[in-house]
């Protein structure tokens, strides 16, 4: 009797701490804001320094919302999201001498190409996914740095005399409702079907399966290999979009962009709540994790702290959660819940 009401008391547990997993991490922001006011008052308030964090900030959230998927079915990263980024905005501009249209397609196209090449080989070959998107992230920015000969290509050249060129470049700063820019909006959308797929849906709940217990997940007859390749498939997808965009901001094209956000985001998905042994977490857990690192990060660059000292603060906070996370697992008995 004693041992199931000790059984009973370990999952009550389990459900408070995936509670605090949830919304600790807004605690957390609701503290930076806090101390940011403090700290920089009207400066920290203003509009101009929320729109320059949003601008950091929304790019990492649609990266983010795409990698809980590979994370969350316990494949642990992806490597080969600045890559995919990289080739999807260069392609995009490339292809600007076609169309607009035809840009944003190529573009997408490219990096899905990449998304279904990683499916594929670390779902049915059962490949490391470390290894093997860190091997595609070097093949890719190789290819790159080959057919344009390490050269930075620019929309309003690859545009011509055509409007494709300056679309381009005012893709991401349409604004929609007002002050509302677009990238804003496509992560909020993508968060919130992301957030209703892993919650409300059959192939959610397999996710979760597949992530706590890739064995088990095998034997109840869950094709495990096309849910792999799928979720590469989503990170590949929204990596593109945020290439896109990025490539949008920057008014070129080029191998090196999108360099940093596969930590960036993995650090997010991780602060936000979800375990990198699989079938744990929430997508709002992870936008709290992006917001938390937007805040951090602005933060900091108000305090006048240099981009290198700001990454070892940030690596810093992602060895410590990974070891909270890791011991939180441990004392749960392996718990998936």
């Amino acid at each position: 009797m004693s041992n199931v009401s000790s059984y009973t008391r370990k999952r009550e547990k389990s459900k408070i701490n995936i509670v605090l997993e949830r919304m600790g991490i807004y605690v957390i922001a609701v503290f930076l804001i806090i101390l940011g006011t403090i700290l920089f008052q009207e400066k920290f308030l203003s509009f101009n320094n929320f729109v320059n964090m949003l601008d950091a900030l929304t790019l990492l959230g649609i990266v983010s919302v795409g990698l809980a998927f590979v994370i969350y079915s316990g494949h642990f990263a992806d490597l080969s999201i600045p890559t995919v980024m990289a080739f999807s905005g260069i392609v995009a501009v490339e292809f600007l001498k076609f169309g607009f249209i035809p840009a944003i397609l190529g573009g997408l196209v490219v990096g899905l190409l990449i998304g279904v090449v990683n499916g594929i080989v670390i779902g049915k070959i059962r490949a490391n996914p470390v290894i093997w998107t860190l091997a595609m992230a070097y093949l890719t920015k190789g290819l790159m740095r080959w057919i344009w000969l390490n050269r930075q290509i620019y929309p309003d050249v690859k545009g011509g005399e055509t409007k494709a060129g300056h679309m381009f470049i005012e893709l991401y700063r349409v604004n929609l409702f007002g002050n509302v820019s677009i990238s804003l909006v496509f992560m909020i959308i993508l968060a919130a079907i992301g957030q209703f797929i892993f919650k409300r849906t059959k192939y959610g709940n397999q996710l979760k399966l597949i992530g706590s217990n890739f064995e088990v997940a095998k034997l109840s007859g869950i094709r495990v290999t096309k849910l792999a390749t799928s979720t590469y498939i989503i990170s590949a997808l929204t990596s593109s979009i945020a290439g896109i965009f990025l490539a949008s901001l920057g008014k070129v094209g080029a191998y090196y962009q999108g360099e940093g956000y596969d930590f960036r985001a993995v650090t997010a998905v991780v602060i936000g709540g979800m375990s990198l042994a699989g079938g744990r977490g929430s997508v709002v857990g992870v936008i709290g994790g992006v917001i938390v690192i937007g805040l951090l990060g602005n933060i900091m660059t108000l305090l006048g702290i240099d981009p290198y000292s700001q990454n070892v603060v940030t690596g810093i906070i992602f060895i410590t959660v990974v070891g909270f996370n890791a011991r939180s697992i441990r004392k749960l008995g392996g718990d998936d819940v």
